[in-house]
């Protein structure tokens, strides 16, 4: 059944957890109505309650962001899409020279095709001023133990600029937010003494709390935003600008 409303709708997949669901928070908090996508339907429906349960107007859509189909029902049982954001991903940790071919293409699959879809059936349910926000990540610029994902967010940072201007004689802007390394599930599933090098690596000696992320995420999303598009904000403390600092 189709809800009528007048409020602004957004979309977020991944957001059972993680940056995903930070995001969806906030995008409620700034006044969306927001369907929280994710394959996990009992994760995605406990999010979505616990964040109504906040005063905030969020439900659940169960969706694989590499079936078509699936994406399509979530998007389409909604009466507006005025903002989809692209969280859903994997990470793989392992050596260039042991890597798989079965793990390489699964972290495209995911974390590629799985931003295309939604944005794409997004992208063909929008009006003018329709806003993507996909999300990257400054792995985008290089690292060891994980080619598989570096070649996915690049992949991704190059869509987010395709599609960009594709859509902009539509006036549909498409931006991307590249986080540093961040708090997240997904992250501490890493054994804890890797974790704790990794964040000792970070200029502010910790990892980024999903919140951080998720505020550029509601700054792209925002209708005042709508004239920045195929740009690439790197969240991450400024590591990504190199150096030594003195």
């Amino acid at each position: 059944m189709t809800v009528k409303t007048g409020k602004e709708t957004a979309f977020v997949t991944g957001a059972a957890q993680g940056i995903g669901r930070a995001s969806a928070r906030r995008l409620g908090q700034d006044g969306f109505r927001v369907i929280a996508m994710d394959r996990n339907a009992a994760a995605v429906r406990a999010t979505a309650a616990a964040l109504a349960g906040e005063g905030l107007e969020v439900v659940a859509g169960v969706a694989d962001v590499c079936d078509r189909a699936t994406v399509a029902a979530v998007l389409g049982a909604e009466a507006r899409v005025d903002v989809m954001v692209c969280a859903a991903g994997i990470y793989g940790d392992a050596k260039f020279l042991e890597l798989d071919e079965e793990s390489f293409r699964r972290v495209l699959d995911v974390n590629v095709v799985g931003t295309f879809i939604p944005a794409q059936e997004a992208a063909r349910r929008m009006g003018a001023g329709g806003r993507i926000v996909t999300i990257s990540s400054r792995g985008a610029l290089g690292g060891t133990r994980f080619a598989h994902y570096v070649a996915s967010k690049s992949a991704v940072i190059g869509l987010t600029r395709a599609m960009a201007m594709e859509l902009r004689a539509a006036r549909i802007a498409v931006n991307s937010v590249a986080p540093g390394f961040t708090d997240t599930p997904m992250t501490r599933s890493a054994p804890p003494e890797m974790f704790a090098a990794w964040e000792a690596l970070e200029p502010e000696g910790r990892a980024a709390d999903p919140a951080e992320i998720a505020h550029a995420v509601a700054f792209l999303a925002a209708p005042g935003t709508r004239f920045i598009t195929g740009q690439t904000l790197f969240v991450d403390g400024g590591k990504s600008l190199g150096g030594l600092s003195i």
